[in-house]
């Protein structure tokens, strides 16, 4: 009986992160993410992840630009599990809707984005 109470213990401890909701960015990824402006509109953060960091799981409750200053590659893992293979080029910009992810610099260099987070 305690072995099989013992197990529910750990099946639920296990599930916590899966049901806990995700962190913003700026949280997620700590001392790689920064703020830069933040108004009525927009908030733009700057993010900086050295090779092999992770964003960590993060959500974009609005639709979002991301402008990529350097390139390189990268691996998304959105909340459902799929995954994504990205190579992005120096000035290239993407759109995203709403989404919870977690993004892996893949490049075996820095990567520096903006994130453009709109608000309306």
């Amino acid at each position: 009986m305690k072995h099989t109470t013992l197990m529910g213990i750990a099946a639920c401890a296990a599930l916590l992160p899966v049901l806990a909701p995700a962190q913003d960015l700026v949280q997620s990824a700590g001392k790689n993410a920064k703020v830069v402006l933040d108004n009525a509109d927009v908030r733009v953060i700057e993010l900086n992840m050295p090779a092999g960091a992770s964003t960590g799981v993060h959500e974009h409750k609005t639709d979002q630009l991301v402008v990529f200053l350097t390139g390189g590659k990268a691996k998304q893992t959105d909340s459902a599990g799929t995954v994504k293979e990205m190579e992005r080029k120096p000035g290239e910009v993407a759109w995203s809707g709403p989404v919870t992810h977690d993004t892996v610099n893949e490049s075996g260099k820095p990567i520096r984005t903006l994130v453009i987070e709109l608000k309306k």
